[in-house]
């Protein structure tokens, strides 16, 4: 073959390859618009809901122990153990008990000696005042008809006053000793009750769900022996999202699914919302209480919790799929002259079949995309594919 036809050969197998490459870099590479799959803004009736996840926690939740440190002598009763509200659940060690019981009456004798030796000072100044002063107008009128001189006035005038603030003195320090005496007899009484504080019940019909201390352990006071929680207080602490969140009530329906029984759901009710959301998770906390409460329920069980909302008709609908966020807002991608064009949009409430309410931004039969092979940026070249029927 001549050189001048081989070079012809190389040039057409160079051109050849170099057009199959493009073709392939536009159609299947980098380069190749994204294939997305796209829908219709429709109308439609909305059951929304809310969905979120939260911890099984107690609302009454008691922690029993002793009002004075002491050491535990026995205790009657463990964890999951139903118990009625004054049964006895476990005693202190009565140790040093009658010392502390005496020194307490002690205490209180010698401040009502007090009482009676400050309230005599009182009466003594009282006495005094109302003599120096009984001397203040007499000197006063002597004065008056030049008698005495203005020194035997001022005298007398400074006698009188440093009287009455002695009796002031003595009030003030007569109601300070009658404050004190009044403490120690709340001590001394609450001493006579001492050998009932020992002995631990129940505040509230409930079931234990914790033995804090073991007999022979040393409690100071206020420390919990055993923890009682009443069974009726139990709800679900839960977490949803706040753009989600606006249209939660108090008494609302709701269902709940315990980690431990994925397949029951447990009917209830939203019972309190939170008023401080979280800032950071952009979350809010809704408690809902179960309607009725389970026979048994364990404190710190995750729960999925769905609240339903009220029903709504003729409202516009997106696949919840098709919405995103670009730019910190939310909207949605739609097709414009082949490339991805970034559409913001407002949302309403959402429903359990997987679509949300559209309150403004579309309207009624608008295209979006529903699901794109990668991820989409403003003006990107997209292609619509189309979905297999089977």
């Amino acid at each position: 073959m001549k050189p001048r036809g081989r070079l012809i050969i190389i040039i057409a197998a160079v051109t050849l390859f170099a057009v199959a490459f493009f073709w392939l870099l536009t159609t299947r590479g980098p380069l190749a618009p994204v294939g997305v799959q796209t829908g219709k803004v429709v109308r439609g009736d909305l059951s929304p809901s809310v969905f979120g996840i939260g911890t099984v926690e107690a609302r009454l939740a008691y922690d029993v122990g002793p009002i004075t440190p002491g050491r535990v002598l026995r205790v009657l009763v463990d964890q999951g153990e139903v118990v009625k509200a004054g049964q006895l659940l476990a005693e202190m060690d009565p140790v040093d008990m009658d010392r502390r019981i005496q020194a307490a009456k002690s205490s209180g004798a010698r401040s009502r000696q007090a009482v009676e030796v400050a309230y005599a000072q009182v009466a003594e100044a009282e006495s005094r005042a109302k003599l120096a002063g009984m001397n203040r107008e007499r000197d006063l009128g002597l004065f008056r008809q030049f008698i005495i001189s203005k020194q035997a006035l001022d005298n007398s005038s400074h006698e009188a006053e440093r009287a009455e603030a002695a009796l002031t003195a003595a009030r003030a320090n007569a109601a300070a000793v009658k404050h004190d005496v009044e403490r120690v007899d709340a001590e001394t009484s609450g001493a006579g009750s001492l050998r009932d504080s020992l002995r631990l019940v129940s505040p509230v019909n409930g079931v234990i769900v914790s033995r804090e201390a073991e007999p022979g352990t040393t409690v100071v006071a206020g420390q919990a022996v055993l923890r009682v929680v009443a069974p009726e207080s139990l709800w679900v602490r839960a977490r949803v999202d706040q753009s989600r969140a606006q249209g939660v009530q108090v008494g609302q329906p709701a269902s709940m699914v315990l980690r431990s029984a994925p397949e029951t759901p447990i009917p209830g009710r939203v019972a309190r919302i939170e008023m401080q959301s979280d800032p950071v998770t952009e979350e809010r906390v809704v408690d809902v209480s179960f309607d009725p409460p389970p026979a048994r329920l364990y404190l710190g069980e995750l729960a999925e919790v769905t609240i339903r909302l009220p029903g709504e008709a003729g409202v516009l609908i997106v696949p919840s799929a098709a919405i995103t966020r670009e730019g910190g807002q939310t909207g949605v991608w739609q097709v414009v002259d082949g490339h991805a064009s970034f559409k913001p949009i407002t949302l309403g409430s959402q429903g359990q079949a997987g679509v949300t309410q559209i309150r403004s931004g579309l309207v009624e039969g608008d295209n979006l995309i529903i699901y794109s092979s990668s991820q989409l940026k403003q003006g990107a070249r997209v292609r619509i594919q189309k979905v297999e029927r089977r």
